[in-house]
């Protein structure tokens, strides 16, 4: 057989085959088997052999005495040819007694007839003495012709004597064919028994390796002894009962436990000395668990269960163990836990908010009772303003004070604290880098004899023992915390708290140096972001405005808004979101504002202003990828050498080069408050909210196009027009007003429609209310809040008329125009406006096509446009004193505080704003421009046309 190897659940290797004590028992048993099986068939052979010679030998002592009795035998021996009287005789026995030869001998032993006829006349063999003496008998003959088994009996005449002798006989050899023939039989019935023996010694094997488990007597020895070891060395008391009540097994902790005899097992319960409740409990035969019961002095738990499933009567096992010592060991681990699932706590609810004080205070809170009574935190004053610490660590700002009870006995937050004395526990912890221990402070006289009143106070107040850590991150000391224990705590520190001290301080202090670095970064971030802001918003009276700018919590962004005067009295209103957080995003932000400015300074639509904006920003990004690796030795290239152009001074540049500008979002609205109008466009960036004077808010339709800067195509911007009623407000909104974690688009959508439906409410109160409907208690992102109140020019302030295309028609014009401001009140900018108005409508008439219309608009200043057909654009020249025209526009420049060209879909508008006020720039007291060029003044606009002509 072969030899397997199992494995058990554990990883143990069990022999299986015949190095198990089951695969042994088999083999024992085949093995006696086979020896039983082979002896019996040897008896049975030896047995059959033994038959048959002795039924041969009986079969021819019958032949041979029948015959020889045989009558007329005793006449035919006498005959005078007694062969042929009983030769036929002979063959005759022979063939109806079975046997192999009958010979009948004379006295002397000569044959007179034998069944083999060449035979006749021969002496017969072997010793016949004993058969002529009158004996009858049998014997095994061994001779010729053959041996075999014969039998010898006397022939007797009429008066007893011996006349001759019959003998009769059957081959060994038909002996042995006799045996032969139930040798079949035999071994049939040997396999048979081979058969059920080995069938019986593998049932009694399988049964006896699933109770043995296939081990071996090696392993079976060595489980009993590893038995024996683990069942005398657990910490756990184990009786086991026989059903009668005697110990069958203890264990040397049952024996400790319970002070039994050494010759307590095979003994009853009762005589054992056992409690009355412990014995009787295990003769109950009932299941118990953890039930406390006396052992002498102790206080075991027992638990009882029944050693069969089937008998609860069959005896038990009872496991004990001491609940003393299970106490003091359950005290210390729920103390270890206790601590560790404390510092977790640190972990997560210190450093939440990134606030330098805030990070402090959790840190009080979280050990505020479960370490200690109370805590004050300390910290040195460039950290707390979110600068490198520096200078001497004994003087530090008190920013955290937490504890039990109503008052503090401690000086309150804000105090400085200073360590002045060498010995003190606070100094003897900055000193040493590590957390110091003081059990008992009314014998600290260091700590007492650097503020007595204050030691004395906190004595006072029940304070006995003090655990003081240093705050260390880096190496560099932060500040201090101070555990103290009063009297809702008798146990003071021990040397234990003292490792769980500072770790939990090194974890503090590592929250407060990333708030303190947080603090720092977001101070500087803030203060470039607020300065790329507007300052103060420019004077205009489209729209009224309010605004709100509130930089994230955990990073500053690239939120912007802007409010910028147009020509023609309109107002353009700008917000925008830079992707990304950080002085990268605020100095994108600047550039984005910056260009925006000078986009609107070209008067251009909403859309086409987006699409100018868009170019800019791929151009940029462009420019600020990282530039190829120069070769060893040389410039970059298409760098222009140390300090040159080439070496990307863009905010936010990073290593391996600077970091491409980042893509924004951005919604731009003109209003003109001469008809009410709004455009607006968007790239990528929420739409406005709408509110109406009755107060109805509604949120209009505006393509979102796609963000800046992230180059998705050349897809045009889409604009909106609609028309305001006055009194309406326009809300503009970065998305951190209204989307958070915590808070989807849609829904902070419908916040924001309930803060603005309130009528008559002012842009600043409108600020206030949606901040207080709608802010985060910690935004995420930064929030820009616009709100702009339209309102509209009185038309009484709007003159327009449509001027034929004949020049004569100048005077006309300039005449009406002149009434006009005379209803106005503006006599005394008269002239200078008769002049512009005459130049510009000249030119157009000259130059331009039709239809010429002319406007004037009375603002805050005189706004005088004159559109035509024409896209021409007209350029300022410098003439010379010889020349007898060309000075139009350079009248117009010198006279206007502004002017510039304003293109629409069809034609343009030259407009030229006058200030209202008669000594404002370009005023009629201001006559330096003219005299420059030569001209005279009190000359009447008729003649400057010709020489501006």
């Amino acid at each position: 057989m072969t030899r397997r190897v199992d494995r058990s659940a554990g990883g143990t290797r069990r022999p299986t085959g015949l190095r198990s004590v089951a695969g042994q028992v088999f083999l024992f048993q085949v093995l006696i088997a086979l020896l039983i099986v082979v002896a019996a068939a040897l008896a049975l052979v030896i047995q059959g052999q033994r038959d048959a010679e002795r039924d041969a030998r009986n079969r021819t002592l019958a032949v041979a005495t029948s015959l020889a009795h045989a009558p007329g035998m005793a006449a035919a021996l006498r005959s005078p040819d007694p062969t042929t009287a009983l030769q036929p005789l002979a063959k005759g026995a022979r063939h109806g007694s079975g046997v192999d030869f009958i010979a009948i001998l004379a006295p002397d032993g000569v044959r007179v007839a034998d069944t083999d006829p060449t035979l006749i006349g021969l002496r017969a063999p072997g010793d016949i003495t004993r058969a002529r003496a009158g004996e009858s008998f049998t014997e095994n003959f061994h001779g010729a012709p053959r041996d075999s088994v014969r039998a010898l009996a006397p022939v007797r005449d009429a008066h007893g004597a011996v006349i001759g002798v019959v003998t009769s006989g059957i081959e060994v050899q038909t002996v042995g064919k006799s045996v032969e023939g139930r040798m079949p039989l035999l071994l049939t019935a040997a396999a048979g028994g081979v058969v059920l023996a080995v069938g019986g010694a593998g049932l009694v094997s399988t049964r006896l390796r699933r109770q043995t488990h296939g081990l071996g007597p090696a392993e079976m020895t060595r489980l009993k002894e590893h038995h024996e070891a683990v069942l005398h060395a657990v910490k756990e008391g184990v009786l086991i009962v026989a059903a009668d009540g005697r110990l069958l097994l203890v264990n040397d902790e049952a024996r400790r436990l319970l002070k039994l005899p050494a010759d307590a097992e095979r003994r009853h319960v009762r005589e054992l000395g056992l409690e009355p409740g412990t014995a009787a409990l295990l003769l109950s035969g009932r299941t118990a668990t953890d039930e406390v019961h006396p052992a002498g002095d102790r206080l075991i738990a027992v638990n009882v269960r029944p050693t069969g499933d089937d008998a609860p009567d069959g005896g038990c096992v009872m496991t004990m163990r001491d609940t003393t010592e299970l106490t003091a060991l359950t005290g210390r681990a729920e103390v270890a836990r206790g601590r560790l699932r404390l510092l977790y706590e640190a972990g997560t609810r210190i450093g939440t908010t990134l606030d330098v004080v805030r990070t402090a205070e959790e840190l009080a809170d979280v050990v505020v009772p479960r370490f200690s009574d109370h805590v004050t935190v300390e910290l040195l004053d460039p950290v707390v303003r979110g600068e490198e610490p520096s200078g001497a660590y004994t003087r530090m700002r008190r920013v955290a004070v937490s504890g039990r009870g109503q008052g503090s006995p401690f000086q309150p937050v804000g105090d400085v604290i200073r360590f002045v004395v060498p010995g003190t526990p606070m100094a003897a912890a900055l000193d040493a880098g590590r957390a110091v221990l003081r059990a008992d402070l009314s014998e600290t006289r260091d700590w007492r004899a650097q503020d007595p009143d204050g030691g004395e106070l906190v004595l006072s107040q029940g304070m006995h023992s003090l655990l003081t850590a240093p705050l260390l991150a880096r190496g560099v000391v932060l500040g201090l915390v101070n555990f103290w224990r009063g009297p809702d705590s008798p146990e003071p520190f021990g040397e234990e708290d003292l490792s769980f001290a500072e770790e939990l301080a090194a974890r503090a202090a590592l929250a407060i140096d990333n708030a303190r670095r947080f603090t720092r970064e977001h101070s500087m971030a803030v203060s470039l972001q607020r300065s790329l802001l507007p300052q103060v918003l420019p004077e205009q009276n489209a729209v009224s405005v309010s605004y709100r700018y509130l930089p994230a919590q955990a990073g500053v962004g690239g939120d912007w808004f802007d409010v910028i005067p147009l020509p023609g009295a309109r107002v353009a209103l700008v917000v925008g979101d830079v992707v990304g957080h950080g002085v990268h995003a605020a100095a994108t932000m600047g550039r984005l504002r910056t260009a925006v400015g000078n986009f609107s300074a070209l008067d251009l639509p909403p859309d086409e202003l987006l699409g100018h904006l868009d170019e800019l920003l791929d151009r940029l990004g462009e420019e600020n990828e990282p530039a190829p690796a120069a070769p060893e030795g040389g410039p970059a290239a298409g760098g222009t050498g140390e300090g040159g152009a080439g070496d990307g001074g863009s905010a936010g540049a990073g290593a391996g080069g600077t970091q491409r500008v980042t893509g924004a979002t951005c919604l731009y609205v003109i209003y003109d408050p001469a008809s009410g109008v709004c455009t607006m466009s968007s790239a990528g960036h929420p739409g406005p909210a709408l509110v109406r004077p009755d107060g109805s808010v509604e949120f209009p339709s505006v393509p979102p196009g796609l963000p800046l800067g992230y180059g998705l195509g050349t897809r045009p911007f889409a604009s909106v027009r609609m028309k305001l009623e006055p009194g309406s407000k326009l809300v503009l909104f970065t998305d951190g007003l209204v989307e958070d974690r915590t808070r989807d688009f849609d829904t902070g959508l419908a916040l924001l429609r309930t803060a603005l439906a309130r009528p008559d409410r002012t842009p600043e109160q409108t600020c206030t209310d949606v901040l207080a409907e709608l802010l985060f208690p910690v935004p995420s992102d930064d929030i820009a809040l616009l709100v702009a109140r339209t309102r509209r020019i009185d038309p009484e302030r709007i003159a327009e008329w449509e001027v034929p295309d004949d020049p004569a028609e100048v005077s006309r014009v300039r005449n009406a125009a002149a009434e006009r401001l005379a209803d106005w009140g503006l006599e005394e900018i008269g002239f200078t406006a008769e002049l512009v108005l005459s130049e510009l409508i000249t030119n157009a008439i000259r130059y331009g096509r039709p239809p010429v219309r002319v406007r004037l608009i009375h603002d805050r200043v005189l706004i005088c446009e004159v559109s035509d057909g024409s896209s021409t654009s007209p350029h300022l020249r410098h003439a010379a004193d010889t020349d007898e025209g060309g000075r139009g526009l350079f009248l117009v420049a010198q006279f206007a505080e502004r002017w510039g060209t304003r293109y629409a879909r069809r034609g343009k508008t030259i407009w030229a704003e006058l200030p209202v006020s008669p000594g404002g720039p370009g005023g009629p007291g201001e006559t330096g421009g003219i005299e420059a060029s030569g001209v005279t003044p009190g000359l009447d606009p008729d003649t400057l046309d010709d020489l501006a002509g």
